[in-house]
């Protein structure tokens, strides 16, 4: 005997229109793959150099010094959007890596850094921008004459790379218009090596000599001859040079981008040349102030002697700095100097 009614039945009836064995489920149209965090391990990503950045898509050299050197065009994964990548970074790339015309492959990620260059649109800008990734040496260029050397803003270049971690070195070029001795003075003290070059005589093996095993990063102000340097160490470069206009005085830029070039020496061995566009300023927005003053070797011994917590600014009280520049010990050049010290120092004044 049924304990349900005649109108219960009907219901059950009913219900089993809607058994959810029943129920029909609407295929993916796009065929997609539902979405998932996890990302695949890319064991089979091959390790380059990128030499260079072209509207988005980046050279990369695979197999660097093997048996199956290539460069590939590369995008850059979607993983990827938010990291920077430059000039020098070591890239893991995937897809077609066999360099053919007009085959693209892709990187998935950057291997650990080195080193990173970066500047600043200016002092008060804490926004960087990266120049170049895992150079070792920084290599200065700056002319005698047309245009004018800037010493103030070698001193932002010395800042910069040391900050980086990098070694820096001068050249000063167009020394056949104008004696470079006074200026040169101004670095009189620091750990620098300075290479001098004129018209017809321009150094090109001892300059190579300390290009062998080191990725060099070439900067400097346009118009000093930087392109030609780079034209004459590697002359498959083909970097665009320029004169400098008579009336302002100052260089056009040529070199629209930061590239790579290997550099073979006559000797033998092999190093990196990495030319960038030439600049009129190099912002140190993004510098800590703290390390400012280890781009001024002999300085920062005196400053040891200093009181804790010393700004080394101009009136600052019981600076050893200032006592010694009083006392007549930095004699002329280490005046220079400190005055180019102290400048640097008083625009991170209100950030100290």
């Amino acid at each position: 005997m049924s304990w349900l009614g005649d109108d219960d039945d009907a219901e059950l009836d009913e219900l089993d229109e809607y058994d959810e064995t029943l129920i029909r489920v609407r295929p993916n149209p796009k065929a997609n793959r539902p979405r998932t965090k996890r990302r695949p391990s890319h064991d089979d990503a091959e390790l380059g150099r990128v030499l260079g950045v072209d509207r988005g898509r980046y050279a990369v050299l695979l197999d660097e010094d093997g048996d199956d050197e290539r460069t590939v065009t590369a995008a850059r994964a979607r993983e990827l959007r938010r990291t920077p990548i430059v000039t020098g970074d070591r890239a893991r790339v995937v897809g077609d890596t066999s360099g053919d015309e007009g085959t693209l492959g892709r990187i998935v990620g950057i291997a650990d850094r080195t080193s990173l260059l970066r500047r600043s649109a200016d002092d008060t800008d804490q926004v960087e921008r990266v120049i170049v990734a895992n150079a070792d040496q920084m290599l200065v260029v700056v002319a005698a004459a047309d245009p004018e050397p800037r010493a103030r803003l070698v001193d932002r270049y010395l800042v910069a790379a040391l900050d980086a971690g990098i070694q820096p070195l001068l050249v000063v070029t167009k020394t056949d218009l104008a004696d470079p001795s006074a200026f040169l003075h101004h670095f009189d003290g620091l750990d620098l090596r300075i290479f001098t070059s004129a018209r017809g005589e321009m150094p090109v093996d001892e300059i190579g000599a300390a290009l062998v095993g080191h990725s060099t990063v070439f900067v400097g102000h346009s118009g000093v001859g930087k392109s030609t340097l780079v034209n004459a160490l590697v002359p498959t470069a083909g970097r665009a040079t320029g004169h400098v206009n008579e009336v302002t005085g100052r260089g056009r830029h040529t070199s629209s981008s930061t590239v790579s070039l290997r550099y073979r020496s006559p000797a033998g061995g092999s190093g990196w040349v990495i030319d960038t566009p030439g600049v009129r300023s190099f912002g140190l927005g993004h510098v800590d102030p703290a390390h400012i003053l280890s781009a001024f070797t002999e300085l920062a011994e005196i400053a040891e002697q200093c009181p804790r917590g010393c700004t080394h600014l101009p009136d600052a009280e019981d600076c050893a700095l200032n006592l010694a520049a009083e006392g007549g010990e930095l004699g002329e050049a280490g005046r220079a100097r400190l005055d180019s010290l102290q400048r640097l120092l008083a625009t991170f004044g209100d950030r100290r």
